[in-house]
């Protein structure tokens, strides 16, 4: 379970409203299907940046219904305004943030939605309009875009959910406070329905580094040359002070996590699944007992030993480094991602369980096979966002009699079966390689903004001036900055709104972090420096394993 920092750090406006959307629909459900399935076991990770958004989200949400406190997210605040406002580019931007939706999934399967859509459509094409549309046109279109975005269990279970898709129109304030004291239950309840299924053993929890930045390159930029030796890399020769800096999400990290679960990981999943030899050097000092990874970076580091062995349903290890490793099995985690959306739930299903049996065939003892994809970016693609997939799948595997559903933590307590892997390639879980990240002329020119802005930091610390109070508003600006996402939308293969977004909010975040300091930011943060035009599989906010 993973977003980045989408909040502007010094007013506390959430940008963009990823965060509460994804909760209230994969990780509420995600929650449910476990829930349900006594049985099944599986390994669930959050980034330390998302738990202190559904957070801040749950508290807003608590004070808005309590004593009409405000709520800093423009979208979800806009659903229970008394009024629509008159402004005719405010109305555009709400239509077009309702637009923001899977159209065969979550549009199309209700023709009410799907008619003010078209509406909406139409009225992005001839903007003069919008102000001969009436507020309840717009009111309605708020209220839909919000239950298109409700979890399927939600929407079977919830009466007040059930009560507004029926109703389907006309929807009154009073709906609409409704609707956002479901939001608020949703909110308030999700982190602890997680902990409650770590506390029965029924998952394991673990974490990434705080603000989820890609360490290998944080502790040495030139490690994207060893899977990609031809690669272009920014004028920034190191990322100074990085090891320091890796420490501090590290350590940041955990202390986040503690916070919300009351013990400490023993696992980490490295952001963007991104290792290197000192990356499990330092996860092993910071007595992480496993990680994990892409099964390219394995596939490549067998070559790199001139190993020929083919198994990769292992945990590995350094010679000299205590820490477990485990690697994605590329090919069933990416028919999940990409494929199986297409099928019919028990078909999917069904082949899934055939490739597991196969391998079973053919395993030797102590093998285990990992499945790892987003919690979040795959089932707005499938059916009833993957309800019947989801729920078929855990049930069909807590019942196999040769299959057996497990954590890291307990296959490595159980077994203690873990191979010697003697070079590690660093690189992902997308392509063995570091190409989303760092290469693109793009994606190398954020580097360079964000060395610029780290010497900045460095020097006013030096300098000794900033307070204590300073410092650590400083730091964590910074760790937002370090965010593996900004780099992962920059570059022209990404859709064009998206990598807008996320570049106006990468610059936004650097001229925080330079006021801050008490600097002038760099005149260069005024321009933009990426565009999208591409269309990738998935909005390309989900990457295959294999580069195809």
């Amino acid at each position: 379970m993973h977003q980045p920092e989408y909040r502007d750090m010094q007013s506390g406006e959430f940008i963009l409203p990823w965060t509460y959307l994804h909760l209230i629909k994969d990780y509420v459900d995600m929650a449910a299907h476990l829930e349900a399935a006594t049985d099944a076991r599986a390994v669930v990770n959050f980034a330390p940046v998302l738990l202190e958004q559904i957070e801040d989200y749950s508290n807003q949400v608590n004070a808005y219904l309590h004593d009409g406190g405000a709520i800093k997210d423009a979208l979800l605040g806009a659903l229970v305004e008394p009024s629509v406002p008159v402004d005719a580019d405010i109305r555009l931007k709400l239509l077009a943030d309702c637009q923001k939706a899977n159209r065969e999934r979550q549009i199309n399967r209700y023709p009410a939605f799907r008619q003010l859509i078209e509406m909406a459509d139409w009225l992005q094409a001839h903007a003069d309009a919008v102000n001969y549309v009436n507020e309840q046109f717009i009111i309605d279109t708020l209220v839909w875009y919000h239950l298109v975005w409700m979890g399927e269990s939600v929407k079977l279970s919830d009466a007040r959910v059930i009560r507004l898709i029926e109703k389907g129109r006309h929807f009154s304030f009073h709906d609409r406070q409704e609707l956002m004291q479901v939001i608020g239950d949703l909110l308030s309840k999700a982190i602890y329905r997680y902990k409650s299924l770590a506390r029965k053993g029924r998952i394991e929890l673990s974490v990434s580094p705080y603000a989820h930045p890609i360490m290998p390159l944080m502790l040495d930029i030139r490690s994207a040359c060893e899977a990609m030796p031809a690669v272009s890399l920014p004028m920034l020769d190191n990322y100074p002070g990085g090891e320091q800096r890796v420490a501090w999400h590290l350590q940041k990290g955990i202390a986040t996590f503690r916070r919300f679960f009351g013990f400490e990981p023993q696992g980490c999943w490295p952001s963007e699944g991104g290792l290197s030899e000192k990356t499990l050097w330092m996860m092993s000092n910071f007595g992480f007992k496993w990680t994990a990874s892409g099964g390219n970076v394995l596939h490549n580091s067998l070559v790199k030993c001139a190993d020929t062995a083919q198994n990769i349903h292992q945990a590995f290890k350094l010679p000299d480094v205590d820490i477990a490793c485990f690697f994605r099995d590329d090919g069933l985690s990416d028919l999940i991602g990409f494929e199986y959306s297409k099928w019919h739930a028990d078909d999917a299903v069904a082949d899934l369980i055939r490739h597991l049996e196969n391998i079973a065939d053919l395993a030797g003892p102590g093998d285990i096979v990992s499945i790892i994809l987003d919690g979040e970016n795959a089932w707005e693609y499938f059916p009833d966002n993957g309800y019947h997939f989801l729920n078929n799948l855990y049930k069909c595997l807590s019942e196999h009699p040769r299959l057996k559903l497990t954590t890291f933590s307990e296959y490595l307590d159980r077994t203690g079966a873990i191979r010697v892997l003697p070079k590690l390639v660093a690189g992902s879980w997308v392509y063995g390689t570091f190409s989303t990240w760092i290469g693109d002329a793009d994606k190398n020119c954020g580097w360079d903004m964000l060395g610029d802005v780290k010497v900045a930091f460095d020097k006013a610390v030096a300098e000794g001036r900033l307070s204590e109070r300073q410092l650590a508003a400083a730091e964590k600006q910074l760790a937002v900055c370090e965010g593996s996402d900004w780099f992962w939308w920059f570059g022209d293969y990404n859709p064009g709104d998206a990598v807008s977004e996320f570049e106006k909010q990468y610059r936004l975040n650097l001229t925080n972090l330079y006021r801050l300091l008490g600097e002038e930011p760099p005149a260069y943060l005024a321009l933009t420096f990426t565009q999208g035009f591409g269309s990738p599989a998935m909005g390309g906010a989900m990457r295959r394993g294999n580069e195809i």
